[in-house]
């Protein structure tokens, strides 16, 4: 069963939105490197700038929450080769044809709430973002999670 199977089994409502992950830690650490690097304050600053060059991986691995919305049938996802069928791949990587589900996120990043919908391939690889909705308290994130279609 691939991540795509178990989101759409669980779809995960009842999630712990106070549970601290990996990427709280991630992020914490950044800004505390940063800090230490180029003085205090500094670090708030530049870590936003990591966050904004990376910014659907930053809120892949900072969910808390996600849930299952539908297939992704966005542009370019089944092209076709100059001659018919291509090798599978695309410049960027991504596996041509590969299935690709639109996820909802709920999570923390920083001292901000946030609900977002991505894009998602079966192995749990986040490709792009659709939209995202930041929030300074939690049951408004959750809220906007819920919502999300």
């Amino acid at each position: 069963m691939d991540i795509i199977d178990t989101a759409r089994t669980l779809a995960r409502p009842a999630c712990d939105a106070r549970s601290r992950g990996p990427a709280q830690n991630a992020y914490a650490s950044l800004v505390s490197g940063l800090e230490r690097e180029f003085g205090r304050g500094a670090g708030e600053a530049l870590a936003q700038r990591f966050i904004a060059a990376e910014e659907t991986d930053f809120l892949w691995e900072a969910r808390r929450c996600e849930r299952w919305l539908g297939s992704f049938g966005g542009e370019g996802e089944m092209e076709h080769g100059e001659n018919g069928w291509d090798d599978g791949w695309d410049d960027a990587g991504t596996q041509v044809g590969a299935r690709l589900e639109r996820i909802a996120v709920l999570g923390k990043l920083g001292r901000r709430w946030f609900a977002a919908t991505l894009i998602v391939d079966g192995e749990g690889c986040a490709h792009g973002l659709l939209a995202r909705r930041d929030f300074s308290r939690s049951d408004r994130a959750r809220r906007a999670w819920e919502r999300a279609r």
